[in-house]
């Protein structure tokens, strides 16, 4: 068999038809139910003829110009994005602006764009559970129950670490874990407090403060967070607690790209289809350096 058709060969399924962007979107809603997101996010196919054959796919969690150039040029054709492109409605794609140049470019590329954004924090396995697993946290339950879904889906998770540590040395571990960005991470609380109960939403998680003091947890750990949510959250803990740990957006989300990859690997071959899907190597924090105050 020639390299041309063996890689042909490898998209198929046992019934003769090519993986395409419909069967990739199938894939998707299986393991990320559309229905998971919020009333105000925007999911799902972005750009791309459902018809289109697919032999390599891309995960990323911004759909940048960084982003789509590398996969243009590894082959991909298909995209799938934790963050939407378009999360507002918009009158025009031209490319004097730069998510319609980012449209065109997908277009003329042949590459579609999928979007798994808050159906992809509330499903099981997703961004709060990879989170989760990765601290090492045991009796998970999420923060905020999903109003249609199984009763551990939803945004956010509570649960224990096996044995209590010192803020200090949780919160290292945390930085050890997350990928290195500029930005850093901030932490608020005694260096020296005992933690065991651990609440995490990966993204922005500062409106989910009631449900995190409700779940007792010592500690706190997400991104975003502002000066005023964090403020009124120290004025309103109960012995300093919830403590908080505020990471990189970016980074608490791009922990769970190589779970999902597999996740999505697994129900393509179980349908017959075997498609080259890889993470984006591109970084999409926004910040490039920071300035900090310099200690004694």
């Amino acid at each position: 068999m020639e390299p041309d058709q063996q890689s042909a060969q490898e998209h198929i399924n046992p019934d003769g038809g090519l993986l395409t962007v419909g069967d990739a979107m199938l894939a998707i809603e299986e393991l990320w139910p559309e229905s998971l997101a919020e009333s105000w996010d925007s999911v799902g196919l972005v750009v791309g003829r459902p018809d289109r054959e697919v032999t390599k796919i891309v995960l990323t969690v911004d759909p940048t110009e960084a982003v789509i150039d590398d996969a243009l040029d590894w082959g991909a054709d298909l995209i799938i994005a934790h963050h939407p492109l378009m999360l507002k409605p918009v009158n025009s794609v031209s490319t004097d602006h730069f998510k319609g140049a980012a449209v065109h470019k997908l277009i003329e590329g042949g590459c579609a764009l999928a979007t798994v954004h808050t159906n992809g924090d509330s499903a099981v396995g997703g961004v709060s559970d990879v989170l989760a697993d990765a601290f090492g946290l045991l009796n998970v339950e999420p923060l905020a129950k999903a109003s249609d879904g199984l009763p551990e889906e939803g945004v956010g998770r509570v649960g224990d670490l096996t044995e209590a540590t010192t803020l200090g040395d949780f919160a290292e571990m945390v930085f050890s874990i997350l990928p290195s960005i500029a930005g850093g991470m901030r932490v608020a609380g005694d260096r020296h407090g005992l933690v065991r109960r651990v609440a995490v939403c990966g993204g922005a998680g500062d409106n989910l403060f009631d449900q995190v003091r409700a779940s007792e947890a010592d500690v706190y750990v997400t991104a975003d967070l502002r000066h005023h949510p964090a403020l009124e959250a120290r004025e309103a803990s109960v012995n300093g607690r919830p403590y908080l740990i505020d990471v990189s957006h970016f980074g608490s989300e791009w922990l769970w790209l190589t779970p999902a990859a597999a996740a999505l690997s697994n129900v393509l071959a179980d349908q017959g289809f075997e498609p080259e899907i890889r993470v984006s190597g591109v970084n999409s924090d926004p910040w490039d350096f920071v300035l900090t105050p310099g200690l004694d």
